[in-house]
């Protein structure tokens, strides 16, 4: 089986990061990408694990390089993942878990084809403001701008290949675990297939052959 990149995306609010970390801790065949980002540290998070974090010269410089597989411009702060953190991971025989917005994974897509791109939906708008209310990190016009935000990445659903809705926390990390599951079933995705179904229908023919002079 081959390893490929598990993109999540939500609106500010939709329970991207949680996810991403409680998948992280329960599947070891996992390895997350972690993300670049000109915008502060939040309580708590450290650099080189939450996010790397870069000053806006050095950002810019790196995309200028074309180091970053996909890089946006969100709330006034620059995102992005840099192609070498993805390549170690893969490399590693793992997935790359990795929870971007939507204008990154769009772009991520083009230079990942065999990405998985799933969509976390809020239940409602209702849970997704007291989401975002709870969270204490933005003033009223921030959280205006992250609502604005939210509309425009719901009318983007469709470029995604699974929508899971986080109704339940635990419910939508079964949700995940279960498509990362079913894409490892799928055939393109297994490694030396051909091979192995070459070597089947050699034997089967050897075998019919066998019983047709018995």
């Amino acid at each position: 089986m081959s390893p490929f990149p598990v993109v999540l995306s939500a609106p500010s609010g939709g329970g991207k990061t949680t996810v991403t970390k409680l998948l992280m801790g329960r599947r070891p065949g996992l390895g997350y990408s972690v993300s670049c980002t000109t915008r502060a540290p939040r309580p708590g998070e450290v650099d080189g694990e939450d996010y790397c974090f870069l000053t806006e010269q050095e950002f810019l410089d790196r995309r200028d390089r074309g180091e970053f597989a996909e890089n946006a411009l969100v709330h006034g702060r620059r995102y992005g993942t840099l192609k070498s953190a993805v390549q170690t991971v893969l490399d590693a025989g793992r997935h790359v878990m990795m929870d971007i917005d939507v204008q990154g994974a769009a772009q991520f897509a083009v230079a990942y084809p065999h990405a998985v791109l799933i969509f976390l939906l809020p239940p409602s708008v209702d849970v997704l403001v007291q989401r975002l209310v709870a969270r204490q990190t933005e003033d009223r016009a921030a959280l205006l701008t992250r609502l604005h935000s939210a509309r425009a990445e719901l009318q983007d659903v469709d470029r995604y290949h699974y929508v899971v809705v986080n109704d339940a926390l635990e419910e939508a990390v079964e949700r995940v675990g279960s498509i990362i599951d079913a894409e490892e079933r799928k055939r393109e995705r297994i490694t030396g297939l051909d091979v192995q179904v070459a070597g089947l229908i050699d034997r089967l023919e050897q075998e019919i052959t066998s019983f047709s002079k018995a």
